[in-house]
């Protein structure tokens, strides 16, 4: 068990909660006495952590089951945000500066995992969310493994090596396309030149991952979200957030990703983190046209 205090105001559930993939996510737990339960496949093994706040006392508790519990218990500050900077970014007086304020808790987190979020996230690529989500318990469940411990029935994702040998008609039944299935086989095959993308710094991470066929900027963006705790690192590509970002900056219904990086530009290096501030405002841009439809792929 680890204890740890933080030296500044701390939103545990809010700061972890984009590693969940989905309510029903089975690597990824909430139970009733407020503790998040994470399985994780650390270079030390698979591993449980289970971290409990206690706001009255300051500090936050944490115990690992597993191998990789060391691994998980020592990088503990670390994938809380204590190598986050938020005051790094000094807002004007106005709704992001409300927003800021309002959420001064919740920090970037940082895994130090690129594989543990690059597979969920090629699994998203032009899909609904639902779609993806179903993909991912699908295949934790048939080819990963029981997490260690008191896990609330909890399953750790599948090694590179695991991953490579799901057969073909499995990640159709999982109702994954054989272009993102491809994708995934040529990144489990690098595993561990991708891997070191952990290490890097923005730009160097950045291609080192888009150096694989298949991963392009939004993919890249939202694995090094979670696994670099990049404050930078924008999701180029995505469905809804040029909208928001014209919207909420600009006034302006309908933006593409060229007009969202110029309104973002002002705010480098902190502009993913400001798309988490404009969403957290609740600004929502007009919604034109058809939104998009699940595919069932299982049924070609």
């Amino acid at each position: 068990m680890r204890r740890w205090r933080p030296g500044f105001p701390l939103d545990a559930a809010h700061t972890l909660l984009p590693l969940r993939r989905g309510p029903a996510d089975p690597s990824y737990r909430t139970t009733g006495d407020g503790a998040i339960w994470r399985a994780s496949r650390t270079p030390s093994g698979v591993g449980t952590l289970r971290v409990l706040s206690h706001p009255g006392a300051g500090d936050v508790e944490a115990r690992a089951w597993g191998p990789g519990a060391d691994w998980l218990l020592d990088r503990l500050p670390v994938l809380l945000g204590s190598a986050d900077d938020p005051e790094g970014l000094v807002l004007p007086p106005g709704p992001l500066r409300d927003a800021q304020r309002r959420t001064a808790g919740v920090r970037l987190t940082r895994t130090g995992l690129v594989m543990e979020s690059l597979v969920p996230a090629i699994l998203e690529q032009k899909v609904t969310t639902d779609e993806a989500y179903r993909a991912w318990r699908t295949l934790l469940r048939d080819f990963g493994t029981p997490a260690p411990g008191p896990a609330p029935g909890m399953w750790v994702a599948p090694s590179a090596r695991e991953w490579a040998l799901v057969p073909s008609w499995e990640w159709h039944r999982a109702g994954v396309d054989p272009k993102r299935s491809a994708t995934i086989m040529r990144a489990v095959r690098l595993a561990p030149r991708l891997e070191e993308a952990s290490a890097m710094g923005h730009t160097e991470a950045f291609d080192r991952l888009t150096a694989v066929p298949g991963i392009g900027i939004w993919t890249a963006a939202e694995t090094l979200q979670r696994s670099n705790g990049d404050p930078d690192a924008v999701s180029v590509g995505d469905f809804h957030l040029p909208n928001l970002v014209g919207w909420a900056l600009a006034g302006r219904p309908r933006s593409d990703d060229t007009q969202m990086l110029a309104l973002l530009e002002p705010y480098r290096p902190h502009r993913h983190r400001v798309c988490r501030l404009l969403m957290a405002t609740g600004a929502r841009a007009p919604r034109y046209g058809p939104r998009m439809t699940p595919n069932d792929h299982r049924a070609r």
